[in-house]
């Protein structure tokens, strides 16, 4: 088990931006021959991803941090159980507020997942099926 001090430069260590999942769809997007704008923060949510022309959304949510039901995103941790229970529900909540609000100003959104991101081709589909439906 960590100590408070090993734990708490674990947790300083994780990034918010800029990650490898982020950075693989990134540049699948790119290749795809889409154009987009990172992080904009005068929309709901500041998404990971802004297409303005094609009014579309992509967030990228790790799966640890926002609750995915996959084996890594059920995961709770030992120690802290209940501030971490009520840190990633609010994390959930605050996202489906964020994609409410996103709706409601007309955009389309599309969450990937970080296990999503593991295979490329399934990135590939994805974000395919979203980006070509216009």
């Amino acid at each position: 088990m960590d100590s408070p001090e090993t734990r708490s430069r674990i947790m300083r260590a994780v990034k918010s931006k800029d990650t490898t999942p982020e950075m693989l769809v990134r540049k699948v997007v790119h290749r795809m021959g889409y154009r987009f704008r990172l992080y904009r923060g005068d929309l709901p949510g500041k998404p990971d991803i802004v297409l303005p022309r094609l009014r579309k959304i992509i967030f990228i949510h790790g799966c640890f941090w926002h609750g995915h039901n996959c084996t890594r995103g059920s995961r709770v941790p030992v120690n802290n159980r209940i501030y971490w229970t009520k840190k990633i529900a609010r994390n959930r909540e605050r996202d489906i507020e964020h994609q409410a609000s996103l709706h409601d100003l007309g955009w389309d959104i599309l969450v990937i997942w970080e296990c999503q991101t593991r295979d490329e081709n399934t990135t590939k589909s994805l974000l395919a099926e979203f980006l070509n439906f216009r």
